[in-house]
Parts: structure tokens; sequence; C-alpha cells
């Protein structure tokens, strides 16, 4: 037994498992891109990535798997080896598995879901393709693990497949839905730390809406709503962010002029400390989504001190909560009358907020830390079970 001046036998704690990822991201843009650089960067495991340019969407759903399986075999000539294999929706699952040499085809592999493509919005011009949402479901079966970055999204995605698989002529297979289900978790993207909110004037009132530029966005609606508001007195700024790609809407032109003395910022901001503060200057963030499978932009609304105004459908109740002051009922009508609620409120109060700091929760549940710890223990289990 050792004595005082002795040193004593100290027990180390074993060191946290360390995991080679193979990374494959067949559309490397948007959040698609965020997700994957923000887990990285946080993640204690080690990355390898293979991505392909964020365009031309259908053309990477239907190659990615034979590039990536050919870049995938360079690799391990040059030596290379993973614990395991990430992907997201854009890849074919399935085919690369096929494809890939024997070292990686056999390596167990999660397959996140940023969206798909059986209820992603459709143009109503345009007949769906379900050879992308058979993509999915085949990349849904032949993963390990399924993450979805919603609850809501999940069952959408499910519920939706099983009504397809029963519109086929024969050998449906059915069992699909209950395979894909038994393996899924859900993991919402993380944010980044946000600066503290800096003091502004409460008047006027400050909106921003910052969606794709896109029909599944509502942007209609939006304006609509901004309309009434205008019309019925209401002085306010707006801030009309987010990113547009090919065909805008024909709205947008129309409300650049016709809301040309409210606008203070019109289109994307790329640089994330202009976006950042955007938002610190904006009182309220609104979305009029038709179709949402998460809703990143209103967590990071939130995070940053701007109150949210979301219709109450779509994950926005599970991903925000249950704070009933955040949602309207989905209506033009609803939205302009909240908008002229708030308005006066922060005339009357000088703030939105009921008193309590929603940002700080925010920061906590969805910030990079938490995530990226949830995220490497779920790899790390799904290794050692393998």
């Amino acid at each position: 037994m050792p004595t005082d001046d002795q040193p004593r036998a100290t027990a180390e704690a074993p060191r946290p498992k360390v995991l080679r990822v193979l990374a494959l991201n067949a559309y490397h843009g948007g959040s698609h891109r965020a997700f994957l650089n923000g887990w990285s960067r946080h993640s204690r495991h080690d990355f390898t990535l293979l991505s392909l340019p964020p365009f031309k969407w259908k053309w990477r759903m239907r190659h990615a798997a034979i590039s990536f399986a050919t870049r995938t075999a360079e690799l391990v000539d040059a030596g290379c080896q993973w614990d395991v294999v990430f992907c997201t929706d854009m890849l074919n699952l399935a085919e690369y598995r096929g494809l890939a040499p024997p070292s990686v085809s056999h390596l167990p592999a999660v397959a996140y879901f940023h969206e798909n493509q059986l209820t992603y919005p459709n143009q109503e011009s345009h007949e769906r393709d379900l050879h992308f949402a058979f993509t999915n479901m085949l990349t849904g079966l032949a993963a390990d693990r399924v993450w979805f970055n919603s609850a809501f999204h999940r069952d959408e995605f499910l519920q939706t497949l099983g009504q397809m698989l029963r519109r086929m002529p024969d050998h449906q297979p059915l069992s699909a839905v209950g395979e894909i289900r038994d393996k899924t978790t859900i993991h919402s993207p993380g944010i980044e730390p946000t600066p503290a909110r800096p003091a502004r004037h409460c008047q006027p009132l400050r909106v921003t809406w910052a969606s794709r530029w896109e029909h599944d966005k509502g942007p209609d609606e939006f304006f609509a709503a901004l309309r009434l508001l205008r019309d019925g007195g209401v002085d306010f700024r707006l801030r009309v962010l987010g990113e547009s790609f090919g065909h805008v809407p024909p709205c947008f032109q129309v409300a650049r002029q016709e809301f040309a003395a409210q606008i203070v910022q019109w289109g994307f901001l790329a640089e994330r400390t202009e976006y950042q503060h955007a938002l610190s200057d904006s009182d309220i963030m609104v979305s009029t989504a038709l179709h949402e499978f998460f809703g990143i932009a209103m967590v990071e609304a939130v995070a940053s001190g701007c109150f949210p105004l979301a219709p109450r459908r779509l994950a926005y109740p599970e991903v925000l909560g249950a704070a009933d002051d955040w949602f309207y009922d989905g209506t033009v009508e609803d939205l302009a009358a909240r908008l002229n609620q708030l308005d006066q409120r922060l005339r009357v109060r000088g703030s939105l907020w009921s008193g309590e700091d929603r940002s700080q929760e925010m920061r906590e549940r969805f910030g990079w830390q938490r995530v990226t710890t949830e995220m490497d223990r779920a790899l790390v289990e799904l290794v050692a079970g393998s």
C-alpha cells in the first residue's frame, strides 16, 4: 500500500473512439454542404469528403454512385481505409455499394435525408419522376441506419412511400416501409454560435423573409400579406433574402418595385457575417413555406433573438416547439393580422418577446456541440454493433 509520499496509480479515463468516416455528398451546396462542413468541423471523428457540384441535381442522382465508386477505388489503391460510410439522400447507396471496392462496400453505412424526391413539392406542370423516389427507397434499404432531420419528414416520406408502392401493378415491395422505419433516427442539423444581439431602435417594424426563391416557399402569400399590412397603415422595413435557382417566380420582380420604399436588403447574402448581421437587425423572421422538412432559417433566426412567425404546419411545430405566439394559421389574412399585432406590441413594449429568452434555449438545443456529440456517438454505436 503506497504511503502518502509515494505516487498513487490513477486509472485513465478511456479515450473516445475516433472513427474514419467516408462522407459522400452528391450535391455539395446549401444545407447539404453546411451540414457536413459543420459536423466535420466539430466532430472528433476524421472525415474524408467526396463531393459533387451543387447543380443539375437529377444528373447528380443518376451518376453519383459510379463517380464516387471510381474515386473510392483510387483512394483505396492509395492506401486509404475507413470505418463507416456516410451519404446524403442524393446518392443511390445500393448502386454505390455494388460498385465500390469490397473493403468499402461491406462497411456500415448511414444515409441522411435532408429532403426526398417523393414528397418534395413539384410544379403542377411537371409530372413527378418516380425514378428518383425509388432511388431514395433503395438508399434507405441499403443503409444500415437512416437519419432524418425531423420526425415530420420521416413520417411524411414513409407514409407516401407506402401509398406509391400500393399503386404498383404487381410485386409490390410493401415491406420496404417497415424495413426503413426500423432503421430510422432523428438527427437535426446544427447551428453556429451567434453573437450578442445589439440594441436597436424599436421602430419601424423590420420584417425578414429568407427562403429559397421558389414556389414551394410561398412567396406569393408573403407579399400578399405585406400588401394587407401596408394597406392597413403599418410602416415596416423589409429584407428579402435567400437563394434563387434558375426560374424565379414573377412575384419577386413585382414586389421589388412595389415595396421599393420599404426594402432594406434584397437578394442572397453569401457571407455568413452579412447574414448574421441581417438577423440581428431584424425583428421578425417570417415563413410562408408550403413545404418544409426542417426549417434551419427559422431556428437560426430565433437563436439570433429574432422573433419567428411560421405557419402551424409541416416541421415547424416539432422544431420550434409549442409556443402559440410563434405561429399563424397558414392564411394570408392571419399572417397580416399577426404582423399587425406584433407591430402594436413593439410600439407598446419596445420588444416582441414576452420576457423569457428563447434564443438561448434554441442555441443549446441545436448548437453544433450538442448535435455533433449525438451523431458522433451514434456512429460509434453503429460500428461497434456491426
